[in-house]
């Protein structure tokens, strides 16, 4: 096969950064690479990692199939052990299938038309996360999934092996909180997979308990280490991280830890200029600082399953997140087949991840767009809701976020209203909330359906605001505009103003982290460069407190400077050789 292109991985080619920037309607693309490996990595076991191609994926080594997978927003690995250990060249090739006029995939917002129009971006095709190779021993660690159960002080693993089960075969789990061990415990290994309790030792007190606890404002991750081991002899071993955490609706509130927590949201889409749904690690984290920064603790990843990465800095720097589903744009048994399976996949990958606080298989009706008049779209979402509850019962579920709401812990409304009056006028009170919820029609849509069972679940506004400020005078929208950046301040200033004169409300989610393409209503530009003071806008989404109380200072923890704190804890988590070492 002949390749005419060279292209940067993992950047799609539609981007800058691929080094093509062919924004044109792509439905295939070819990927080949040549490795030349040493006889080192050809001894053993060798396993190729995508972390996500779009959509439907291929995969041959030196002219055999290895893989196929269809869902372009989680992983897939093919194990080529045999065709690596053939001799030293190894020839990849894939081909990545991806119809962009085919509205029956989870596509978010990946527009069909040739430019981006409306809400729609523009489309990745292809390979858009990293690749890579592993090496592992013949009988390794798989998967490990982490759970929490703070009312019985308990972490729960559930592992899982790969290749041949010797006799003897073990597994030891350790946890450390920065350099204390927390537990040591060690399990023999008769099947490939275990699923284990692990009690923690009380604190005790809340002050000692809330030392241990993760939060926004105390985001305290334990590190794990395990080590898989015939005998004495450890034959593979893994570092990890999990955290005690609890996330629930009681009422009309949302509780975090067990305590009443309002959250305080962005959306975020998750694009950049000239990378699309790409970036580094360093824009990941860069992100979740400018965030917090702002004075969020949380962010709604809208239409989008992110990077891994962007997680884990979520975990390490304390940011609550939604993990939302990427949408098709048709009810077809083709479409319900394929979000179904690539959901399970989603929840699969990102459950241990504490800072995800609650699922969303469902946006707008997108997908299911005749809910009111059609029962087949009703007992979809009612379907997808409990089957995401039976997979993971720890975690809050929206069924469909929005409006037409038939299954779903948390009422979520997007209203884009900009009189500050009406706001509270709707959202007040309680009362007056409940009689929105009842009469209400945003974009047209009634809140909830018949047949569902309100009870007393919070309300948020998960869509709100949409300023937009736009001093180049360029192209683009916003759901309202300001004609200078003192406007724009003051406008966002009284319309979070009224979003804390709304009693009724458990939450909010403002409209949105950055300008995305046409959409100009960021607090950001694109490039992630502020539209205004930062402090100040911090300030008034966190309610006008006084320049007193805050400072420039991201995360605000509450524990003392948050910058030295979450300094000893990131280094904790990438040098835990010393405290382990000196331990055995």
């Amino acid at each position: 096969m002949t390749f005419d292109r060279e292209i940067q991985v993992p950047y799609p080619p539609e981007s800058r950064r691929s080094g093509i920037h062919d924004e044109a309607f792509h439905r295939v693309v070819w990927y080949g690479l040549t490795l030349t490996l040493t006889p080192e990595e050809r001894a053993d076991r060798l396993l190729l990692h995508f972390g996500a191609v779009d959509y439907s994926a291929t995969v041959w080594v030196n002219g055999r199939l290895v893989a196929q997978h269809d869902g372009g927003h989680t992983p897939f690995t093919a194990d080529i052990t045999q065709q690596a250990q053939a001799g030293e060249t190894v020839e990849i090739v894939l081909r990545a299938q991806d119809n962009p006029h085919d509205l029956t995939k989870p596509r978010g917002k990946q527009d069909w038309q040739l430019r981006p129009h409306s809400i729609w971006y523009p489309r990745t095709t292809g390979i858009w996360q990293t690749v890579w190779l592993e090496r592992v021993p013949e009988t390794y660690l798989h998967r490990l999934t982490w759970t929490s159960d703070m009312e019985r002080w308990e972490l729960g693993l559930r592992l899982e092996v790969a290749g041949p089960l010797p006799p003897g075969l073990s597994v030891r789990v350790r946890l450390f909180r920065n350099q204390e061990l927390l537990a040591d415990d060690r399990y023999g290994l008769r099947h490939a997979e275990l699923a284990r309790q692990i009690a923690l030792p009380d604190p005790g007190i809340d002050d000692f308990r809330n030392d241990l606890l993760w939060s926004p404002g105390h985001p305290q991750l334990l590190r794990a280490r395990v080590d898989l081991m015939v005998g004495e002899q450890v034959i593979d071993r893994v570092r990890s991280y999990t955290a005690l955490r609890s996330v629930c609706v009681k009422g009309n509130r949302f509780l975090l830890n067990g305590r009443p927590y309002y959250l305080k949201m962005v959306l975020d889409q998750g694009y950049w200029p000239d990378s699309l749904m790409t970036a580094t690690d360093e824009e990941l984290r860069r992100d979740v600082e400018l965030t917090r920064q702002l004075g969020f603790n949380g962010a709604r990843k809208h239409q989008k399953i992110e990077s891994p990465r962007w997680l884990y800095w979520c975990d390490v720097l304390g940011l609550l997140v939604w993990e939302e589903m990427p949408s098709p744009y048709r009810f077809t048994p083709a479409a319900v087949r394929r979000l179904t399976h690539e959901w399970q996949e989603v929840l699969e990958r990102d459950m241990s991840h504490p800072c995800i606080v609650a699922w969303v298989p469902f946006n707008e009706s997108w997908g299911v767009p005749d809910l009111p008049t059609n029962p087949a779209h009703r007992d979809y979402v009612r379907a997808l809701y409990h089957l995401t509850k039976t997979l993971d019962p720890s975690r809050p579920v929206i069924g469909n976020d929005g409006w037409e709401h038939v299954a779903t812990d948390i009422l979520t409304i997007h209203d884009y209203a900009d009189d500050p009056a009406t706001l509270r006028q709707r959202y007040g009170t309680l009362e007056t909330t409940r009689l929105t919820l009842s009469q209400q029609q945003p974009a047209d849509r009634v809140l909830t359906l018949a047949g569902f069972q309100e009870t007393d679940q919070p309300v948020m506004l998960s869509e709100f605001g949409g300023i937009a400020y736009i001093p180049d005078q360029s192209s683009g929208w916003g759901y309202s505009q300001s004609q200078s950046e003192a406007d724009f301040l003051n406008d966002y200033a009284v319309l979070l103003a009224a979003i804390y004169d709304c009693h009724g409300l458990s939450g909010f989610c403002y409209t949105q982290l950055t300008d995305t393409f046409q959409e100009k209503n960021g607090l950001l530009y694109a490039d992630r460069s502020p539209k205004a003071n930062l402090l100040a806008l911090a300030r008034s989404t966190q309610g006008n407190r006084t320049a007193r109380e805050m400072t420039i200072d991201p995360l605000m923890n509450p524990y003392g400077n948050t910058a030295r704190w979450l300094n000893r804890q990131y280094e904790a988590l990438m040098t835990p050789e010393v405290a382990e070492d000196a331990e055995e």
